[in-house]
């Protein structure tokens, strides 16, 4: 005799735990023969099957507007789950919304070479990990002596410069990028909040400008 599962309870494991989204589950398994709607329990070898219904029709997704942008693109239902660590677009990571937000933003504007001036080395490690399939990046160390003509060189360079000012950044490396008169300073940003999502939504922010 095979085992048996809660419907509810199954659904609630994969994050359709609100009363709409799972009405909508449910009714997908019970159109395809799976489960019928006076039944609370289904047998565990059409589980299996059950997960490949609720793929194949829905799009499990928070309640970021990002990532619901990215649902309605996917040509699946929109299916909201909670926690956000059940969304398929981010995996309830904001530096993963953001980096996505930051490639769709760069596409838009023609921005192909950024700069980043600062940050720890495993964040430096994480954006070329992240980013650096799809955008050319240069990382620079905030913690080393800059030369003004490297500086000078970097800011040709880039399409965008994102200047770290909340991260291990000394003054004298950070003043080449964002010292008055310079003739690129349409192209740096200062970002004085921490962490990955800040950076990256801080040069969203400047793009759409």
């Amino acid at each position: 005799m095979s085992a048996d599962k809660d419907i509810d309870g199954w659904l609630g494991e994969r994050g359709i735990t609100s009363g709409e989204s799972r009405a909508r589950a449910r009714a997908a398994l019970e159109e395809t023969g799976l489960t019928s709607a006076r039944k609370v329990r289904i047998s565990e070898p059409k589980l299996p099957k059950a997960e490949q219904v609720l793929a194949e029709r829905f799009y499990r997704v928070c309640a970021a507007a990002p990532c619901q942008q990215v649902a309605k693109s996917s040509g699946r239902e929109p299916l909201l789950v909670e926690p956000r660590s059940h969304c398929e677009h981010c995996g309830g990571s904001n530096n993963q919304r953001a980096e996505t937000a930051f490639l769709e933003a760069c596409g838009r504007h023609g921005v192909r070479r950024v700069v980043v001036v600062g940050g720890s080395p495993a964040v430096r490690e994480e954006l070329e990990d992240k980013l650096g399939g799809s955008i050319e990046l240069r990382m620079v160390d905030g913690t080393e002596r800059r030369t003004a003509v490297k500086a000078q060189s970097d800011l040709e360079w880039g399409d965008l410069v994102l200047v770290w000012g909340a991260t291990e950044l000394h003054h004298k490396v950070s003043s080449h990028y964002t010292q008055p008169g310079t003739p690129h300073r349409h192209k740096v940003v200062h970002v004085a909040r921490r962490g990955v999502a800040a950076l990256l939504e801080a040069g969203i922010t400047h793009l759409e400008r």
